[in-house]
């Protein structure tokens, strides 16, 4: 029996083990994948988490991972079909019991699909705004989506960009028109609407990508020095049965304390419903997630 059963091992979930050894609970932490660290064990640079700026993502990931061995916390390798208060199930049918369960599944970036796009993934390739931007100072850059997130993301990349080419596929975006006002008062946006991309191009880096207009068939290249996807994300949660209630993304709906609508179930890190997601607000979901753990087991 543990006090507390961590699924998912990003910065979220090797926090809160971190914070659980520290408070002296009995902890299993859950991943299904041989390496963790989540998104950031992807990233080649990350330049905003405190203290370690330019710090390869993977090694981030293995100092999270190391602090949390160090300090005595149970892994397992498995993936988890369905949470209950005081279990969780494994695909081999392995039953875990446990007082509490925190969630860390994490999200990921939808992709766009198209052929170069996870070649040059950290090379130029970026699904991240306010994580990468400024490595792209005084170079020219596009945005791919219609969104909020996309209009923000152009808007954001004005300040170091050269270019920003915000490319839609359709006539309008679906963003609030307070942002797209904003985003076309700059004078280094550029809107390329109707149009899509078909490839992403480079050599070591990305050099540009490929588009098609979909009212004139016309196909050109926009040389440019990194693209941001920015068509959404989706929470790490598909055949998990039990989940706590929802946002209709998916999202799991829980506040700063990870407090869900099931007593005992708390959720923390991109999972959750929250406006920023990001390695330093992930590992600040997992202290405060294993800190309403102490309250309820206190209860």
């Amino acid at each position: 029996m543990y006090d507390t059963v961590i699924v998912g091992s990003g910065p979220a979930g090797l926090t809160a083990a971190i914070y659980a050894k520290r408070a002296g609970l009995e902890t299993l932490l859950i991943e299904n994948t041989p390496v963790g660290g989540g998104q950031i064990a992807t990233t080649d640079r990350v330049d905003n988490y405190p203290g370690l700026p330019g710090i390869n993502g993977m090694e981030l990931g293995m100092k999270f991972r190391e602090h949390a061995e160090k300090l005595g916390c149970g892994f397992r390798d498995g993936q988890v079909v369905k949470v209950e208060p005081d279990k969780v199930t494994l695909d081999d049918g392995t039953t875990i019991d446990t007082k509490t369960v925190v969630l860390a599944l994490g999200a990921d970036h939808r992709q766009l699909g198209v052929p170069g796009e996870n070649e040059f993934r950290g090379k130029g390739v970026s699904y991240c705004a306010t994580c990468d931007g400024a490595f792209f100072r005084k170079k020219d850059v596009a945005v791919v989506g219609g969104g909020d997130v996309a209009l923000d993301d152009a808007i954001y990349l004005s300040r170091f960009a050269s270019r920003v080419y915000l490319i839609h596929r359709r006539d309008e975006f679906r963003g609030a028109q307070s942002l797209v006002d904003e985003a076309s008062s700059k004078e280094n946006v550029t809107f390329v609407m109707d149009t899509v991309v078909n490839q992403v191009d480079g050599e070591n880096m990305v050099t540009g990508v490929e588009t098609l207009n979909k009212k004139t068939g016309e196909k050109s290249t926009i040389p440019v020095n990194g693209v941001f996807m920015a068509v959404g994300t989706q929470p790490n949660t598909a055949g998990i049965e039990g989940l706590p209630d929802t946002d209709e993304k998916g999202y799991v709906i829980a506040g700063e304390d990870c407090v869900t609508s099931i007593p005992g179930i708390f959720a923390a890190g991109d999972l959750r419903t929250k406006q920023l997601r990001q390695v330093i607000t992930a590992a600040a979901d997992g202290a405060n997630a294993i800190t309403s753990v102490q309250n309820f087991l206190r209860k």
